[in-house]
């Protein structure tokens, strides 16, 4: 069997064991571990785009955005109806599979709506345009009255576990990193280290900025989603520029286009607030700190390194 493919169905298994027999395990540690998961899909499904392709995206948060309010509202309109159902249980997981995936396929929409007119542009213009579809974005979602307004949506079913989530995480690596190290994944890596080279040899540049682009907006819906049903309530305040700028320093700390990297920043800028607790007054000068003295000692990346043939 493939690395990849153990790796995979080794997490899948995990988390579902996890999900199954972990009643007894304290409840904050699984919320801070499935945060964890969620940061992680967002990251190397933004690696693809700002890493592996070389463009500068600063407006995940808004497809983020996009799948949490979608899956939210399909799992609100219809969940109420499930429960009267033979087996409510696996009717609830079964509706939440495909709210997950309207929230990411909506999401890769507008990824792809957004990116078609902007991708041909690149470097600072092409990151001022995404952050203001990722504001426009949420800002659509902030004056429809039909999605909560300003308010948001609250109340939703709480359907994302350890499985769900590190079932998503394998998913979106084993996706992304199989996609990279392949033939046709080799094109995102021409277009990042010279277009003009790519273009000589056939390739289109706008074709694999727009591909990468709405495959990273699908992977962050479906992280949209799963953060909706984890918190149970969600407004716009939540998928502001400040997340979307999160994310970018997560993959920037991690290494562009190091997807082992990417993964051990979002773990440790996740995880980094919770140990920062106990001094809750400083905690936001300290976490300054410590961001600017990884970029200081660490400028590469905090994991730089290649595994076997492919470098991950």
């Amino acid at each position: 069997m493939p690395r990849q493919h153990a790796a995979l169905l080794a997490t899948v298994l995990v988390a579902i064991a996890v999900t199954l027999f972990g009643g007894a395990l304290n409840a904050y540690y699984l919320d801070v571990a499935m945060n964890v998961g969620v940061a992680v899909i967002l990251v190397v499904s933004l690696n693809l785009v700002n890493g592996h392709t070389g463009q500068f995206s600063l407006g995940h948060a808004g497809f983020m955005a996009v799948g949490a309010y979608l899956s939210s509202a399909c799992t609100l309109r219809f969940s109420p109806a499930l429960a009267a159902t033979a087996h409510p249980v696996l009717a609830q997981h079964t509706l939440f599979f495909f709210a997950l995936l309207t929230g990411g396929l909506s999401a890769a929409l507008a990824g792809f709506l957004i990116g078609l007119p902007s991708l041909r542009l690149k470097g600072d213009y092409l990151a001022l345009i995404t952050l203001g579809f990722g504001e426009i974005i949420r800002v659509v979602f902030q004056n429809t009255p039909a999605l909560g307004g300003a308010i948001g949506l609250n109340g939703m079913p709480p359907l994302t576990t350890i499985a769900w989530t590190y079932g998503t995480v394998a998913v979106t690596v084993f996706t992304i990193t199989c996609l990279v190290n392949s033939t046709y994944g080799r094109g995102f890596l021409a277009v990042r280290d010279n277009e003009i080279a790519a273009s000589s040899i056939g390739l289109d540049p706008t074709r694999y900025k727009v591909v990468a682009f709405t495959l990273a907006a699908f992977f962050a819906g479906l992280a949209g989603g799963l953060f909706a049903h984890l918190k149970l309530a969600i407004d716009p305040r939540g998928f502001d520029f400040f997340r979307s700028f999160e994310l970018v320093a997560m993959v920037l700390l991690g290494g562009m286009g190091n997807t082992l990297g990417v993964i051990l920043a979002a773990v440790l800028l996740t995880l980094l607030p919770e140990f920062l607790r106990p001094v809750a007054e400083y905690r936001m000068i300290l976490y300054a700190v410590l961001l600017i003295g990884l970029m200081l000692l660490r400028p590469q990346g905090l994991l730089n390194f290649r595994l076997g043939r492919a470098r991950l």
